[in-house]
């Protein structure tokens, strides 16, 4: 399984964590605590800045808004801008892009529903698929009538989907049926969902539609078309033709013998339809499971649509920046010498394997640019070092005074 950027830990967690380096001295451990709360409420305030970017920049493509108010961010709003901040935004998150190769195997395979989905691609101009943190866990899936197989699988703890919808005149090129559309041409839908299985991407597509796969298939038409025939050409068809020609030239028939064969070829028939109504009705309880599983994404593991996934997504980068920024500072401030960004990497990288037993691949460069960009952080000839931390206050205390600069006197 690949390592990820992201750190699968509050950011209160891993602050009470470095604290506790300081456990002899009470005033640094509240310097500490100071430090870092403002810097969050610094990180706090840049998000707020890239809420209002995206918010801004989204309006004119959010399905949420009415036609008229969409008309008023005719000229304000910026796609190219939007998206960008979007990816700055998912970036800072440690979000990273599923691929196309992982999108296909989950088309290709199903954990839980077991059910093949078709997808109607042309209703997008453009899609992609974010995704952060994964686990895996042991689920009983129904397999034979009532046995069930326990089997692994793996989970990603978020996903977000980008549906950019395609033009009304494209979509009408393409014969897509625009009334039935739950979303206006155009628009570009975005959605969160906690806990999705990595092999059931597919469910999160508004548009997936179950379709029956090849073994649904034969198992409802092989055994109806040639067992059909096979009963029809050996016991129904005959009696009736024996029937007819003894009618027609006013033989005596044997018409108990006639009668029996002939039932028994139409109760043969009755079972037949009855195995193929049961096939069929096997299909139809899959779809209703998958029904249940959409029912259960939106209800319980939808965490935001559209504009309403801005707040999630700022959250989470917000949060990742400062655990970043935490752990960089702590274990510089702790060196008595100055660290490579591989030897910083190294050193918590390592603490979380021997500490949290977590496997993670720290984003150390990113850390050290928001250290330097804060003013905390020093680098001389690829070594770093962080101001002490009764300087770092004033620095940091600086920083947030600087913010607003209305008064010039």
């Amino acid at each position: 399984m690949t390592r990820e950027h992201y750190i699968p830990f509050n950011k209160e967690f891993l602050l009470e964590q470095q604290i506790a380096a300081f456990a002899e001295d009470k005033e640094k451990i509240d310097d500490f605590r100071k430090l870092f709360e403002i810097i969050e409420h610094y990180y706090h305030y840049e998000s707020f800045n890239l809420n209002r970017n995206l918010k801004q920049n989204y309006a004119l493509y959010d399905p949420d808004l009415s036609e008229k108010e969409r008309e008023g961010y005719i000229g304000k709003s910026d796609f190219s801008i939007f998206k960008e901040t979007l990816l700055t935004v998912l970036e800072r998150g440690n979000y990273y892009r599923i691929n196309e190769e992982t999108l296909k195997e989950a088309f290709e395979e199903s954990d839980l529903i077991g059910l093949n989905l078709i997808i109607d691609f042309n209703a997008f101009k453009d899609y992609e698929l974010y995704a952060r943190g994964h686990h895996k866990a042991k689920e009983k899936v129904k397999k034979y009538f009532f046995w069930k197989k326990e089997v692994e699988i793996e989970y990603y703890e978020r996903v977000l989907i980008y549906l950019n919808y395609s033009d009304a005149d494209y979509l009408a090129a393409k014969k897509v049926k625009l009334g039935k559309m739950p979303i206006d041409p155009g628009s570009i839908a975005l959605k969160i969902f906690k806990r999705v299985p990595k092999n059931d991407l597919e469910t999160v597509f508004p548009n997936a539609v179950p379709k029956m796969s090849l073994k649904d298939k034969m198992l409802l038409w092989v055994p109806g078309v040639f067992g059909g025939i096979s009963l029809l050409s050996a016991k129904v068809i005959p009696a009736l033709i024996n029937m007819y020609e003894a009618y027609q030239t006013g033989e005596t028939i044997d018409l108990l013998n006639s009668k029996t064969s002939l039932n028994q070829g139409l109760i043969a028939l009755g079972i037949l339809a009855a195995y193929c109504f049961r096939q069929y009705n096997n299909f139809i309880n899959k779809k209703i499971r998958y029904s249940k599983t959409l029912s259960d994404s939106l209800y319980f593991k939808n965490l935001g649509n559209n504009s309403g996934a801005f707040y999630s997504l700022l959250n989470s980068s917000e949060e990742e920046a400062l655990k970043e920024t935490i752990l960089a500072y702590a274990f510089l401030n702790r060196s008595q010498t100055p660290l490579t960004a591989q030897e910083l990497d190294f050193q918590i990288e390592s603490w979380f394997a021997s500490n949290l037993k977590t496997e993670l691949d720290f984003d150390v460069n990113d850390a050290l640019l928001k250290l330097e960009s804060i003013g905390l952080g020093i680098e001389n000839n690829g070594k770093w070092k962080v101001i002490p931390l009764n300087e770092a206050l004033i620095k940091i205390d600086e920083l947030w005074d600087n913010v607003f600069q209305y008064n010039q006197n």
